[in-house]
This record gives structure tokens, C-alpha cells and sequence, in this order.
């Protein structure tokens, strides 16, 4: 048996777990007492300069204790699971919490909930041995060695792990789940063109192994001696990976408490948020689910609100935002809790007839370094990345220099011309987004970066 198919008895299950709280809550003299537990075991492989370079194991649990004395709290953490560790965790979260001045936020525990079951635990992942890890690495560099002129790296991970939220006043929540991802960097040896590709999935029989190592090797090819030609706004082809680095940043945007307080791209100028407003292109919409089969993810955030199909915009629509215990209190709202899935419902076209359907626009792989310009209308600078090519004549002519952006996702999704199939992105986690066609993209300045 492999070490990693050890995972049933390395990651708690939900009576292990159940056991841990019952104790540590039993410990617990505070007022009020949360429990965090998370367990996981991930097995790695990493690869780089046409070399296999590590691969290993990573076991670990980790409690996280929360005590109240009336508005005043605090948390203590560890990794140990032994009894007097938990029994020390609790007393110092308690001698903390007696030190913390008053927090006007504090609120009163969450009662028991109902939760969704969701399936995202697949056996073969958890059973998956590094032996296969390293045959799928294997491919990619082995062509990058025949070919004289390519440089692969990558890095190969496969987790399992559960987690559970607990508190004083019967709270139980638990949630067991299984990923995969797989990254891969190529580039030339003179230095002047780079691909990349990756995959993620709950089920490793669901990774592109062969389709990763394909694409990372053409656009690397591709992309050598890239030209330059100068910034402005163009039409674009976005990869759903180059969507999703640009379009989940309106995740953090949703938090009703940023419109209301003014921090946010959907405050009125007048006071007050936008829902109801139309805010993108009517072909848009935005949800949460973590029963959506392709992402599957945890029924409940960090606080153990529980969480069901959220639909953010609809139809161009914003139709809701997502409220905080604390919050819907002081607004008079039902707590929603925040999400941990988001998904663009996709379109029918494909990325070839994007391609086809442009007479000159740029193709992006994906984008980097993203940081936030504007809070109030969400703008981002940041850099293409790993192949960037010129779209001529419905072709895709030549390789061209990195560019420096300045963008929202608002603007991006109210430029449409084209909207792909929604697939789960390579990397970012439990999110699917389309490719995109774009009009009038910002490219503000050329990047030296490969």
C-alpha cells in the first residue's frame, strides 16, 4: 500500500473529529468556545530544468480554539493532538480572551444549522501513487530532453483532507474533500518564449495529463522571439485561465459591507448599494453553488453559516451580495455567509471561432502580479504571461511581447462579443469561467517579463 493511500486513516473523519470537539469544548470554561479542526495529507511532485527534483508527503492537523468572555475573545492554535495539548490550547485561548479588550462586533454563537451534503471526496485520488505522479511529470520532460531547446518544469500535487467547525452552543458542521493539481512552465532555451498550462480537479482520472504537457509545449514554442507592437486598447481573447485571474477578483467585491461603507464598485453615488441595477452585459451570470458538479465545494463557510446555491448577477443584474452575521445584523439582513465556489455560466463559442471571428486582437494565456488600482470602480494593473500572440486575419499570426494592463473585470464583462463553454480552471480552485472574446482591452505599457 502507498503512503498516500493511507489517507482514509490520516485525515479525520467525521467521528474522529466529533470526538476532538466533544473533548476540547469539555475542557472549555469559557462563556462561549468555537473549534476550527482541519486535517489534510498531500503528496507532491515537483519537477524542474528537465529534472524530477522532489517528491514527498505532507501530514498535518490543525486546531484552531476561539473562547468568549461576553464581547471580549481570542484564539489559540496548535497541531498537536494529544490530550495535554488540547487541554493547553483551550486554557490559553482562555487567558487571552480575559486580556482582549471588548469587541464591538462580538456576536452571540451560531445555533445548530442544516447543511447540504456534497460528495467531493474521490477514491481515486486518495488511492493515487506517487509512481503515477511521476509518469504524468515524465511526459512533458521527455519531450522537453528530444527537443534540445525546451526547459519544463511543474509541480504535480494531490491532497485529502476534512475540516470541521463546532461550537458550545451544538454547531457541527464537517466537510471531507479529495483535489488534484497540475501546473506546468516550458520555455526556451535562448530564453524568449515560455507556455504554460495546468488542470485541477477533485478526481485525478479528471486531469488532462497529456493535454497539460501538449499545451505548455506548443505555446512555448510559439512564443519565441516574440515581437513587439505598441500598447493600446484592443480586441481580446481571454484563455478561461486569463478570465478567471482577472474576473475572480469581483469576489471580494460582493461583501455587502464594502458597498454600503463605500468601498466598493456597486456603492450608488447617492448612498446605498446597487442590487437590482444592471451592471455587465446581459449575457452574464454569476453564481455560487457548491453542489455545481464541477466544483463541489465546502457547504459552509468559516463560521459554519451554511451555504446553497447564491446567485451574484443574473443576466447582467446584480442580484444580491453576501452579508456577514455582524453585518445583516446592523442592516436588518439575513446572513448569508461567504462563498466558497464562483462560476460564470458559459456561452457557445469556442476559442477557435474567436480566433476566426477577428481581424486583429491579441490571444493571453494568463495574466500576473495583479494588484488593485481603484477600489471604487475595481481596476487592476498587472502583466500577460506565458504566450501572448497577435491575432491576424482569424489567425493567430506571431508571438508578441508581454504587455502591461490597467482593467476591471466590470469593463471586461461589459465589453463583450463572445462567451466560451465554462470549464474549471487550472489553477485558483473550486471556480469555473468561459473564455472570452473582449473589445477594447487597456494594454498601457510593454513588459520585458517572458
Amino acid at each position: 500500500m502507498s503512503r498516500f493511500q493511507q489517507a482514509r486513516s490520516a485525515v479525520l473523519s467525521r467521528e474522529e473529529m466529533r470526538r476532538l470537539v466533544d473533548r476540547m469544548l469539555g475542557f472549555s470554561q469559557a462563556e462561549a468556545c468555537d473549534v476550527n479542526i482541519a486535517s489534510f495529507l498531500t503528496g507532491n511532485t515537483r519537477f524542474a530544468a528537465n529534472q524530477l527534483t522532489t517528491s514527498g508527503f505532507v501530514e498535518d492537523a490543525n486546531v484552531v480554539v476561539q473562547s468568549y468572555f461576553g464581547a471580549k475573545h481570542a484564539v489559540a492554535t496548535t497541531n498537536d493532538l494529544s490530550e495535554e495539548s488540547l487541554r493547553r490550547v483551550v486554557r490559553q485561548s482562555e487567558a487571552l480572551a480575559r486580556l482582549a479588550p471588548d469587541d464591538p462586533e462580538a456576536m452571540p454563537p451560531l445555533p445548530p444549522q442544516t447543511y447540504d451534503t456534497v460528495n467531493a471526496w474521490f477514491d481515486d485520488t486518495v488511492n493515487l501513487a506517487p509512481e503515477a505522479r511521476v509518469r504524468a511529470a515524465l511526459q512533458p520532460l521527455e519531450e522537453a530532453r528530444r527537443s534540445g531547446d525546451l526547459r519544463a518544469a511543474g509541480f504535480i500535487t494531490t491532497a485529502a483532507g476534512s475540516g470541521c467547525v463546532a461550537n458550545k452552543a451544538g454547531l457541527f458542521a464537517f466537510h471531507r474533500s479529495t483535489s488534484c493539481n497540475y501546473s506546468l512552465t516550458v520555455r526556451t532555451a535562448d530564453g524568449t518564449g515560455s507556455g504554460w498550462a495546468a488542470s485541477d480537479d477533485q478526481s485525478w482520472s479528471r486531469v488532462d495529463v497529456q493535454g497539460v504537457g501538449r499545451r505548455a509545449v506548443e505555446k512555448a514554442r510559439l512564443s519565441r522571439s516574440p515581437e513587439a507592437i505598441e500598447p493600446g486598447r484592443y480586441t481580446v481573447i481571454l484563455e478561461p485561465q486569463a478570465v478567471a485571474d482577472l474576473l475572480l477578483l469581483l469576489g471580494g467585491y460582493l461583501d455587502a459591507r464594502r458597498a454600503d461603507e463605500g468601498r466598493s464598485p456597486f456603492v450608488k453615488p447617492e448612498g446605498g448599494n446597487r442590487i437590482g441595477e444592471r451592471i455587465v452585459d446581459p449575457r452574464v451570470t454569476l453564481f455560487s453553488d457548491p453542489r455545481d458538479p464541477q466544483l463541489l465545494g465546502q457547504p459552509f463557510d468559516g463560521q459554519g453559516l451554511p451555504l446553497g446555491r447564491q446567485v451574484w448577477v443574473e443576466n447582467g443584474v446584480l442580484r444580491q451580495l453576501f452579508y456577514s452575521r455582524f453585518w445583516a445584523q446592523r442592516q436588518n439582513r439575513t446572513p448569508t455567509g461567504g462563498p466558497t465556489t464562483l462560476k460564470m455560466q458559459g456561452g457557445d463559442s469556442t476559442l477557435e471561432r474567436m480566433i476566426a471571428s477577428t481581424e486583429r486582437g491579441v490571444l493571453l494565456t494568463r495574466l500576473f502580479y495583479l494588484r488593485e488600482v481603484d477600489p471604487r470602480t475595481a481596476v487592476y494593473t498587472g502583466l500577460t504571461r506565458d504566450g501572448t500572440f497577435l491575432v491576424e486575419n482569424g489567425r493567430v499570426s506571431r508571438s508578441i511581447r508581454n504587455f502591461r494592463f490597467n482593467e476591471s473585470p466590470l469593463q471586461m464583462l461589459n465589453n463583450l462579443e463572445a462567451i466560451g463553454e465554462s470549464v474549471r480552471i487550472g489553477a485558483g480552485g473550486d471556480f469555473a469561467v468561459p473564455a472570452l472574446k473582449v473589445r477594447d482591452f487597456n494594454f498601457t505599457s510593454l513588459s520585458d517579463a517572458v
